[in-house]
């Protein structure tokens, strides 16, 4: 399965950066994002 992943702006929240990857590659990026305090919106990818 393939996820969205939006990096979100800490000051209103407004998605920066956009990426398309699969659930392996969302959970390095979770674990990363928890070090840092980065936020994240994570979706599933729409089927094109």
């Amino acid at each position: 399965m393939r996820f969205e992943i939006l990096r979100l702006d800490d000051v209103q929240g407004i998605a920066t950066d956009t990426l398309i990857a699969d659930a392996a590659t969302v959970s390095k990026l979770v674990e990363a994002a928890a070090r840092t305090g980065e936020r994240l919106y994570i979706r599933p990818c729409k089927a094109v």
